[in-house]
Formats: C-alpha cells, sequence, structure tokens
C-alpha cells in the first residue's frame, strides 16, 4: 500500500508541481539518478526483511519459487501477447509493402 502512495505522490508532483520541458534536459539525468537511489533503497529495504525472518533457510526454497513463478508468468504471457500483436498487426503491413514494392509506413 505505501507503493502504491509513494507512487501516486509521484504522479501529482509531476503533474501539478514540474513544469512541462523539465525532462528535456537536466531534469531527465536528475529523474534517473533518483530512479537509481530508490531501486537500491527498495532492494536495501528487502533484504532487510528477509535478514529479520528467523527461519529464512527453511522458507528460502519456497520463496525462490514464487519468486520464479513471478518472473516467468509475466515474461511468458508478455512475449505471447507480443508475437501475437506483432503477427496481427505488423506481418499485414509487411505483406503489402512486398506486393505493392512501396513502404507503407
Amino acid at each position: 500500500m505505501l507503493i502504491l502512495g509513494v507512487m501516486c505522490a509521484g504522479v501529482l508532483v509531476g503533474r501539478c508541481f514540474l513544469p512541462e520541458n523539465f525532462f528535456q534536459k537536466k531534469g531527465k539525468r536528475l529523474n534517473g539518478y533518483l530512479q537509481t537511489a530508490c531501486t537500491a533503497l527498495l532492494i536495501f529495504a528487502m533484504g532487510i526483511s528477509l535478514g529479520r525472518k528467523e527461519n529464512l533457510l527453511g522458507e528460502l526454497a519456497s520463496l525462490g519459487g514464487s519468486s520464479f513463478l513471478f518472473f516467468a508468468l509475466p515474461t511468458l504471457f508478455s512475449i505471447l501477447l507480443v508475437y501475437a500483436l506483432t503477427w496481427r498487426f505488423l506481418c499485414d503491413k509487411r505483406t503489402k509493402e512486398h506486393e505493392d514494392g512501396e513502404t507503407e509506413l
């Protein structure tokens, strides 16, 4: 819940308080540094919460399996979705390009 609150706060700051052209020059670099720092802080906090568990080694097998599923299933479905959408929308354009001899894009 805290993560969603922080994300919503970031959206409000970006929408209401930053100028529209902020991310064209130095703001882009600043945002990159901020994202890296927040990601490092998140990983550090996750490590602390894992380190505080008393039965970490016993739970490690189940954590590994769950982590693998959280990685594998979204990755698999993303690949299938991109493949299907590519086949649906880009293959028709490529066929027309070869038939007409011109680029339609």
